[in-house]
């Protein structure tokens, strides 16, 4: 193949890519306002795909996603602020929802409770160390008998 063909080639891939690049964000899709347009996007990197999981709806090409970024593109254009949408979908979704989730006590707990169970347990294992008898060796009874075994052994 001549450098030119391959040329060619990686240039028409190039040009693929970004036709499909620009094909995934629909521009029908978008708000006509730039600013409520970018405060929504900016929710999308916030909010979970709840069909991907380990990505946001910014990214997700999932339809569900699609429908999540038409719900809160819908929800700025009506005014709402960025805690009403995020608490809209909480109460819809639950806390799953947020790539970020907000600070509450049962969160907490989900973070503290395991290292409160290692620390126990290195408490349980420290006590029952500093209670367990401390072996000191052989009484003069048992060296006699240890004593007269090995004496028996060599004869």
């Amino acid at each position: 193949m001549t450098p030119t063909r391959a040329l060619r080639r990686a240039a028409l891939a190039l040009l693929a890519v970004t036709v499909l690049g620009a094909a995934a964000a629909d521009p029908a899709d978008r708000l006509a306002d730039p600013a409520k347009e970018a405060r929504a996007r900016a929710l999308f990197r916030d909010v979970r795909c709840l069909v991907c999981q380990s990505e946001s709806i910014d990214e997700s090409e999932a339809p569900l996603a699609h429908d999540l970024r038409q719900l809160i593109r819908q929800q700025v254009t009506d005014g709402r602020s960025d805690a009403q949408i995020k608490g809209f979908l909480v109460s819809r979704y639950g806390q799953f929802v947020l790539l970020t989730p907000a600070l509450s006590w049962g969160n907490a707990v989900l973070w503290i409770a395991p290292l409160l169970v290692v620390a126990l347990g290195g408490a349980a294992l420290w006590t029952r160390r500093r209670a367990a008898p401390e072996t000191s060796g052989l009484s003069a009874q048992e060296e006699a008998a240890l004593e007269t075994l090995s004496r028996d052994e060599t004869n």
